[in-house]
C-alpha cells in the first residue's frame, strides 16, 4: 500500500468520525437533522455555502475545462460573484419567512407561499431530478480522484462504492451537523492544496503565471479568449446569468439557508464570498499549466488534467494529500444533496400522499430514503458518460426554472397564481427535458437567427418559455376567478 492510499483512507475515516461525532448531545428530530436546529453561525453557514463552490466540479471540472476549453472557463468565476451580490438582498428575506413559518425544506417555501401542497410535490420532483446529475457529478469525480491518486490500485467503481458508504453513514446518523463539521476539514485542506498547486505548477514548468499564459497563447493562438461562435460572448453572458439565478435554487443550498441563526449571517457572507471565489483562479492555473505538459486528454478525459499533472510532478504522499482534498470536495456537497433529496421526498411528497404521518415517522422515512437516493445516483453514475461540467449545467437548467416563481413570491403584491406557478415551472422543465434528450440547441431550433442569439445557453430559452406561460396562465386564472366571484355575488 503506497503513501497516497494511506492518506486517502485516513481522510475517509476522519470524515466518518467527524460525521458521527457531530450528533453528540443533540436530539435528532427532523429540524435538527435537516437544518441544524437553525443554530448555525456565520462560519458554519459560510462553509456550507462554500461547499457549492469547491466541489469535484471545480476541483476536476474547472481545471479540465481550462485544459480543454480555455477562455470560456472563466464563466465559473463570474456566476458565483453575481450570485453572492444577489444573496445580500435575497437570502435574508427567504430566511425570515422560513423562520416565521418553521419551514424545513425548499418545497415547504413554495407550498407556504402558494398554499398548494401539490406545487410542493412538483418542486420536490424537479429538485430531486436536478440533484441526481449533481450527485452523479460528485461520484464520478470521487471515482476519478481515488483511482488516479492511488496510482490505479483502487478502481473508480470500488472508490465510488466506498465513498458512497461513507457519506450515507454519516448523513443517516448526523444529518447537516455531519456535513458542517466535514466542511471545516474540507475547506482548510482544499484551500492549502489549491493555492499550492496554482502557484507552484506554473512557476515549476514555465517560470511564472505570465510566462505560462504566453506559452499557451504561442502554442494555441486564441485559446485563452472566447471564440466567435459556440462558446461565444453571448453564450458566456447567458450561462453566467442562468447559473447565477440558479445558484441558490438547488434544494440542498436552499435548505442550508434555514440553518442560520439570523439574517445578518448572509450579509456578512456576501461580503467575503466573492473574495473566496477568486481562489478558483488557482484551479484554472493548474489546468492551463497542464496544456503543454500533459498531452492527449480529450472529451471527458480532460477532467484528469489536474491529477495527471500532479502525479508526474510530485511524490506519492503529496498526491495523497491532493487526492484527500479532492475526496472531501465530493463528500460534503454529496452529503448535502442526499439529505435534501431525502427530506423533500419524505416531507413534501410522501407526507402529502399519507397526511396522517407523525413528525417522527417523517424523520424516520427521510433517513431510510438516504441509501435509496444514493443507489439511484450510483445507477446513473455507471450508466452516464458526460463530462463533469456538462452534468452540472444540465442540473442548473432544471433548478433555474424555480427562480421566477420564487422571486415573484417575495413581492408585496404577487400576481402569480398557484396554477400559473405550476404551469410555468412545468413548461420550463419540459423545455429543458426536450433539449437534453434531443441534443437541440438554440442554433439548431432557430438556424435563421443571428449567431449571437444561436449561441445562447438553452436554459435561458427554457426560462423565457417558463415566464411567458407563468404570466399567461396567472392572468387567465385571475380573470376567471374575478368573473366567478362577480357571478356568485350576482346570484
Amino acid at each position: 500500500m503506497n503513501a497516497a492510499l494511506i492518506i486517502i483512507f485516513a481522510v475517509m475515516v476522519l470524515s466518518i468520525c467527524l460525521g458521527i461525532m457531530a450528533k453528540k448531545g443533540k436530539d435528532m428530530d427532523l429540524e435538527q437533522w435537516s437544518v441544524g436546529g437553525r443554530g448555525f453561525g456565520t462560519i458554519f453557514v459560510f462553509l456550507l455555502m462554500a461547499g457549492e463552490i469547491y466541489t469535484t466540479f471545480t476541483f476536476l471540472g474547472g481545471s479540465g475545462w481550462a485544459y480543454g476549453k480555455g477562455g470560456p472557463t472563466y464563466y465559473i468565476i463570474g456566476y458565483g460573484c453575481l450570485a453572492y451580490i444577489m444573496s445580500y438582498f435575497l437570502l435574508p428575506k427567504i430566511w425570515k419567512y422560513a423562520k416565521e413559518n418553521q419551514l424545513l425544506s425548499q418545497s415547504d417555501f413554495f407550498v407556504s407561499k402558494y398554499k398548494s401542497p401539490y406545487l410542493g410535490i412538483l418542486v420536490s420532483l424537479v429538485g430531486v431530478v436536478a440533484m441526481i446529475p449533481y450527485f452523479v457529478l460528485q461520484l464520478k469525480g470521487l471515482g476519478i480522484i481515488v483511482s488516479e491518486s492511488s496510482y490505479g490500485t483502487i478502481s473508480p467503481t470500488i472508490a465510488i462504492w466506498i465513498g458512497l458508504a461513507v457519506v450515507t453513514v454519516y448523513v443517516m446518523v448526523s444529518g447537516i451537523h455531519g456535513s458542517a463539521w466535514t466542511a471545516v476539514a474540507k475547506d482548510i485542506l482544499i484551500l492549502v492544496v489549491v493555492l499550492f498547486l496554482g502557484i507552484y505548477l506554473p512557476i515549476h514548468y514555465y517560470g511564472g503565471i505570465q510566462p505560462m499564459f504566453e506559452a499557451v497563447e504561442a502554442a494555441k493562438p486564441g485559446f485563452l479568449a472566447l471564440p466567435d461562435s459556440g462558446m461565444s460572448p453571448s453564450w458566456f453572458v447567458t450561462t453566467v446569468l442562468l447559473t447565477a439565478l440558479g445558484f441558490y435554487m438547488w434544494p440542498h443550498t436552499f435548505g442550508s439557508i434555514y440553518s442560520a441563526q439570523n439574517e445578518k449571517v448572509f450579509r456578512k457572507n456576501a461580503i467575503f464570498m466573492p473574495i473566496y471565489q477568486l481562489v478558483l483562479l488557482f484551479v484554472f492555473f493548474v489546468g492551463f499549466a497542464a496544456i503543454l505538459q500533459v498531452k492527449g486528454l480529450t472529451g471527458p478525459d480532460a477532467d484528469l488534467a489536474l491529477l495527471k499533472l500532479s502525479i508526474q510532478t510530485f511524490d506519492p504522499w503529496v498526491v495523497g494529500v491532493i487526492g484527500a482534498a479532492g475526496i472531501l470536495t465530493a463528500l460534503v456537497p454529496g452529503s448535502m444533496i442526499l439529505m435534501a433529496a431525502s427530506t423533500i421526498l419524505a416531507k413534501n411528497v410522501y407526507k402529502v400522499i399519507k397526511p396522517d404521518l407523525s413528525d417522527a415517522q417523517v424523520t424516520r422515512t427521510a433517513r431510510y430514503l438516504v441509501p435509496v437516493v444514493a443507489l439511484i445516483a450510483v445507477f446513473f453514475t455507471f450508466k452516464g458518460g458526460n463530462t463533469l461540467v456538462a452534468l452540472l449545467l444540465m442540473g442548473y437548467s432544471l433548478v433555474t426554472q424555480l427562480f421566477p416563481t420564487l422571486i415573484f413570491s417575495l413581492m408585496k403584491n404577487n400576481f402569480v397564481t398557484k396554477a400559473g406557478a405550476f404551469a410555468g415551472i412545468g413548461s420550463g422543465v419540459a423545455t429543458v427535458a426536450y433539449v437534453t434528450i434531443t441534443g437541440e440547441t438554440v442554433g439548431t431550433i432557430f438556424p435563421f437567427l443571428p449567431q449571437a442569439i444561436q449561441d445562447f445557453n438553452v436554459g435561458i430559452i427554457a426560462m423565457i418559455v417558463n415566464l411567458i406561460v407563468l404570466c399567461a396562465v396567472s392572468a387567465f386564472t385571475k380573470s376567471t376567478a374575478v368573473v366567478n366571484t362577480k357571478a356568485e355575488k350576482a346570484l
